[in-house]
């Protein structure tokens, strides 16, 4: 009778030792979703320090990490059209402690432009949600005397293989150039450089003619009088240049080049840590403050659920790979 009594006894702590074991596995990834996060987060920019994606990143970071009650950490690693650094994105822990700011050439375009690329973004990443669009600007600088797209082009007619410079090959900017050579059906050298800054100074010394820019880059020039803005490559003016037309206003009607940008984390990405995430990206571009800062630099804001981030991913990178294509487009 105290054998069974004994066996009995065993066997219940054996049975409550299990089921606690059993709840407490069951816990732990849900406890530690909901403590996320709980150090701080890395936040990738594959550009270089300084430019427009930078301050993006630090002005909706600092906002985000308020929300989060966890620092943002921007960490700039540029190189390879962004590659390198949503790269580090893509091969990180999926546990939301690091996120990299995508764009329109890393998770649309530079696949059908480099030979090799580190990542698929169809399949390495998990989209948190949009930050918005910037503008690009096609100027030029006093080599030409043009002030209008009608003129710039009417001198590209009779001077065929005139160059054009952009901050880098395979950018969203050298797309802005192909379409715009398509378009009008006239012929440019382009001209590629590491970046804006050394684009600007030789055009303002008029060693390269024209170009195509992200606008934040050249605002401050072309409020100087230094650098002549003839059109916006986007499909609605931008505010920091109301009086200067769309291309498409400008005489190529059907003409849109609208860099995106994006926050992605690496692939795989527990749901209640994209809705954390998300929810604090929205909070920082429904924000007043956050919202001027980005206009005043040439950038406009805008906010989306993750799975929109993800179908906008889509199209485009089936959009752009045919334009790609047929404009031969490649990058080193």
């Amino acid at each position: 009778m105290s054998s069974h009594r004994a066996t009995s006894t065993w066997s219940r702590r054996a049975a409550i030792g299990a089921i606690a074991a059993w709840a407490a596995a069951g816990a732990a990834p849900l406890m530690a979703q909901q403590a996320f996060p709980a150090r701080p987060i890395r936040f990738i920019v594959p550009y270089a320090a300084g430019g427009t994606t930078d301050l993006v990143a630090r002005t909706v970071g600092a906002h985000m990490a308020q929300t989060l009650g966890q620092p943002i950490v921007i960490d700039n690693r540029g190189g390879a059209g962004g590659n390198i650094g949503m790269d580090v994105v893509a091969k990180a822990a999926p546990d939301g402690y690091t996120v990299g700011m995508g764009a329109i050439s890393t998770n649309a375009l530079n696949p059908h432009l480099y030979k090799k690329m580190p990542f698929d973004p169809r399949n390495d990443f998990t989209a948190i949600g949009m930050l918005g669009n910037s503008t690009i600007v096609l100027e030029v600088g006093p080599a030409l005397q043009a002030k209008s797209v009608a003129e710039l082009l009417a001198y590209a007619k009779k001077h065929p293989g005139v160059p054009y410079a952009t901050a880098g090959a395979g950018t969203s900017m050298n797309l802005a150039g192909v379409l715009f050579a398509q378009l009008s059906q006239t012929e440019w050298v382009h001209v590629p450089y590491k970046g804006s800054a050394p684009l600007i100074t030789d055009l303002i010394a008029g060693q390269v003619p024209a170009a195509f820019d992200n606008l934040p880059a050249s605002l401050p020039h072309i409020q100087a009088g230094k650098l002549r803005a003839l059109a916006v490559a986007g499909s609605q003016r931008s505010p920091s240049l109301p009086d200067v037309p769309t291309l498409a206003e400008a005489g190529l009607p059907g003409y849109a080049v609208e860099p995106w940008f994006g926050v992605y984390g690496p692939a795989g990405l527990p749901a209640p840590v994209v809705q954390r995430l998300q929810t604090a990206l929205q909070g920082a571009l429904n924000d007043p403050a956050v919202k001027d800062k980005l206009l005043a630099a040439g950038f406009s804001p805008r906010s989306s659920t993750s799975a929109e981030l993800e179908s906008l991913s889509a199209r485009e990178y089936e959009r752009l790979g045919k334009v790609a294509r047929e404009a031969k487009m490649t990058a080193d």
